[in-house]
């Protein structure tokens, strides 16, 4: 089984979509079904999380959930979907770190993530890691350092998105060592990954769940994980802090958001189902095997930790002075 089936299967664990018989004309969240619409490609962690909330839109509110996959222009074709939504709780984004830092970093992401949308909340966070060629004979983070200052030129590290977390992690490894590698960008994590295995590429920072499992064969090895903690999936893994560099962490993260508008009463369900699920222990184990952990917080909680990475996203770019592209 490859990486995109055990991801697909994973979904499937947490109960695909059979959709019910449409109830009568009513009142949210009757009367017509609900879309929630991901905008990266099937099998992906957000993918797994969108069907997961439209599962228990159904079990829970006696809605039908449809989860519309619409990957394209690094998130910002479904993103436009909702953003273009009228505002009835009937169109709903399944969330990526990304969103919030798209206009900082797309030319066509016209908008404010934090005034043109409705955070109904956040959902799970994953931390990430940085892995290594294996091709490449470094086994520590200071040895890579060492040769990256040595020969520059030896060296391409892999971003799998512009404005993904895993590009402002590289940001701020190069920032912090001042190593100056080539970058270069990926539509996704799969053919980054794919590169490094084949040692084209021999750096990549991106969420634990894509890299972890990847490492079985030696065509990659992990150096660190940008966590305050180790992972019990990978306790061989040390922390960045260990491995040289204090404070550096990064996660990739997920929420739901709604059309700017979406009436309160709507945003607060939404949320109220999202802590409910996310504190289920059956779910939360579920997620521990993709080394995702699940987030249970208010709205206003999350308003206020998507303005922070918004910050420092900003912050990190302006250092290496980012245009947008």
């Amino acid at each position: 089984m490859n990486r995109r089936q055990m991801l697909v299967a994973s979904a499937g664990g947490f109960g695909l979509l059979a959709a019910p018989t449409l109830r009568a004309q009513g009142a949210w969240p009757q009367g017509r079904p609900i879309r929630v619409i991901c905008p990266t490609p099937p099998g992906a962690a957000n993918d797994m999380l969108a069907r997961l909330l439209a599962q228990r839109l159904q079990d829970r509110l006696g809605a039908v959930a449809i989860v519309e996959n619409r990957p394209g222009g690094s998130a910002l074709l479904g993103t436009n979907v909702v953003l273009q939504a009228p505002p009835d709780g009937f169109t709903l984004l399944a969330s990526t770190f990304n969103t919030a830092v798209m206009p900082l970093v797309l030319k066509g992401a016209n908008f404010d993530p934090q005034t043109d949308f409705t955070v109904m909340g956040r959902t799970a966070q994953a931390p990430l890691v940085m892995v290594i060629s294996g091709s490449r004979p470094e086994r520590t983070v200071q040895e890579v350092v060492t040769a990256a200052k040595a020969r520059p030129q030896d060296w391409n590290i892999a971003i799998s998105a512009l404005g993904s977390a895993g590009h402002l992690a590289t940001i701020d490894f190069m920032r912090r060592t001042g190593v100056d590698l080539n970058v270069v960008t990926y539509r996704g994590t799969q053919p980054a990954l794919t590169d490094l295995m084949g040692g084209s590429a021999q750096l990549l920072i991106d969420p634990s769940f894509a890299l972890l499992a990847s490492r079985a064969d030696g065509r990659i090895r992990a150096l660190g994980i940008a966590a305050a903690q180790r992972s019990s999936l990978a306790a061989d893994v040390p922390t960045m802090a260990e491995a040289g560099l204090p404070g550096f962490e990064f996660q990739a993260w997920y929420g739901v958001w709604g059309p700017k508008g979406t009436p309160a009463e709507i945003a607060q369900r939404v949320n109220a189902l999202i802590q409910e699920t996310m504190k289920d222990p059956e779910i939360a184990q579920r997620l521990a095997t993709q080394v995702i952990e699940p987030v249970v917080e208010s709205i206003d909680d999350s308003r206020r930790f998507i303005a922070a990475e918004i910050e420092r996203a900003g912050e990190l770019l302006r250092s290496v002075n980012y245009q947008p592209e």
